[in-house]
């Protein structure tokens, strides 16, 4: 999952067509460290219906802030700049959790193309 460095690359990420799901996470979050192992292969899953990048909320707190993003791990997803849906709370997030998180996404951008 490529990691958003600048505010900028985070609005040229999420202004793409597809939707694009972020994950905000930290460096000491222990549940962050906990899903790190099974998101490639989620990522590679969805990869064809929607990109994932990641976000520092220590390096970028600002977004974090602009997004009221408090807990971590938190995902948002967003389709031409604009939030579709999240997935952000306190709480550890287990794969199926994600997934159906994702499938959310997808769902929900569908039915905005289709409209």
């Amino acid at each position: 999952m490529r990691e958003i460095k600048t505010e900028a690359e985070f609005e040229q990420a999420i202004a793409s067509s597809k939707p694009v799901v972020v994950k905000f996470f930290t460096d000491w979050c222990p549940d962050c460290h906990r899903i790190d192992p099974f998101m490639p292969e989620v990522e590679e899953k969805y990869k064809d219906q929607l990109d994932m990048v990641a976000v520092n909320r220590d390096t970028l707190p600002d977004l974090s802030q602009k997004y009221d993003v408090f807990g971590i791990p938190s995902f948002i997803a967003f389709s031409q700049g604009k939030e579709l849906i999240r997935f952000v709370s306190k709480l550890g997030k287990s794969r199926e959790e994600i997934e159906h998180f994702l499938d959310r996404a997808v769902q929900v951008n569908s039915g905005l193309t289709e409209a």
